[in-house]
């Protein structure tokens, strides 16, 4: 159980790095660096900026959820983690 826990600990954390390194640093949507151009064509420069945002919002709440429920298995278990 805690092993699949980590594991979605490490998956999150991944996402989580790259919705933040594909936002404009100055507010405008997805860096050009990644598409940025094909991407406000797509969904539109106000849409894709608040998509991203909330992908980053939900993948923060997300692995600040797990991180919590990994402690608590770890403390019920005593301290010992048996991966």
């Amino acid at each position: 159980m805690l092993t699949g826990i980590i594991l979605l600990i490490a998956l999150v954390c991944i996402l989580l790095m790259g919705a933040v390194l594909i936002q404009n640093p100055k507010g405008g949507g997805i860096d050009s660096t990644f598409g940025g151009s094909q991407a406000n064509q797509m969904f539109g420069a106000a849409k894709q900026t608040d998509f991203i945002e909330k992908i980053t919002w939900y993948l923060a709440a997300a692995l600040f959820i797990l991180c919590i429920i990994a402690a608590r298995l770890v403390s019920a278990t005593g301290g010992s983690i048996d991966l």
